[in-house]
């Protein structure tokens, strides 16, 4: 087995989590791969793109924005990915710095392999298309703060109307970053659908919408004050949006292969990560006799 090792060096601890890890893959016969930019001991090195050509696993150190920088390309590449959180929060990673000898089970297929769902985020402005992949969100918001904007949603043929700050356009997976932070609700990563989130709306009763992932959505945006508007997709700045450009958005037929190695489920991780103070794993055993983890 050969495994693509992709770590984020500014992120604590992952410089000496790299230098811990060539050697250990090597003892459960699993060869390790860094891109040419990194060297090191025990690893062999390959330019980035024939990393993914090459390699059966991706294996990303740092913090969630790395997990879904890879996990992108990952999924072009039909490669299942496994994160290992060197971050603040890591809530993709399934596994923690402390825990890395777990990963001796992927020589042995102890693991299972998640798919999550992406959105094809197509921008069209005239004869000219463009299109985005977004793990987590898709976001039209004006460039300016506190600014509204007018945003239009067509599902079906019928139009919904947001006058907000911005749209987050989310997956299952992405309901927990900017979404979250807007009042969208918590969704089941396994489900497959897109949740329409309006930022700082200007009608109270503008509430967040849940749509069928066979669904496809298109939006249009423009703006009273003549400000710019922006397309962002997965935190990164990807179009300016016109009055006239229109920003089509479905689930993709491409998803993320997230490898879990534990058991640790997603309401537990869920509880962990957003719930307790730190954002670190404790595992709790329960009152009583009964002691199994959940």
């Amino acid at each position: 087995m050969k495994a693509a090792i992709l770590p984020n060096l500014d992120k604590r601890g992952s410089k000496e989590l790299v230098e811990k890890l060539g050697s250990f893959l090597k003892g459960y016969g699993i060869e390790p791969f860094l891109p040419d930019s990194i060297h090191c001991p025990s690893y062999s090195n390959l330019p980035e793109n024939k990393l993914f050509e090459e390699s059966d696993i991706i294996i990303t150190i740092g913090g969630d924005g790395t997990i879904i920088r890879y996990a992108k390309i990952a999924a072009e590449y039909d490669k299942p990915i496994l994160g290992i959180n060197a971050g603040r929060i890591g809530y993709l990673a399934n596994v923690e710095q402390e825990e890395y000898k777990i990963l001796k089970n992927l020589a042995t297929g102890d693991y299972t392999v998640e798919n999550r769902m992406m959105l094809e985020v197509e921008v069209k402005d005239g004869e000219s298309s463009n299109k985005y992949y977004a793990f987590n969100d898709a976001v039209i918001t004006g460039g300016f703060i506190s600014r509204i904007i007018d945003i239009h949603a067509f599902v079906d043929g019928d139009s919904i109307s947001y006058r907000a700050d911005g749209l987050v356009i989310a997956t299952p997976t992405g309901s927990t970053a900017y979404s979250m932070s807007a009042g969208g609700p918590i969704i089941d990563p396994k489900m497959d659908c897109i949740c329409i989130t309006p930022i700082c709306s200007f009608a109270l009763a503008s509430k967040p919408i849940i749509v069928s992932a066979d669904k496809e959505i298109t939006f249009k945006a423009n703006s009273r004050k003549k400000i710019d508007i922006f397309l962002t997709v997965d935190g990164r700045r990807s179009a300016n949006i016109k009055p006239q450009t229109e920003v089509i958005i479905r689930k993709s037929p491409k998803f993320v292969k997230l490898i879990r190695l534990n058991e640790r489920s997603f309401y537990k991780t869920l509880s962990v990560k957003f719930f307790d103070q730190g954002g670190v794993i404790r595992e709790r055993k329960p009152s009583g006799k009964n002691t199994t983890n959940n």
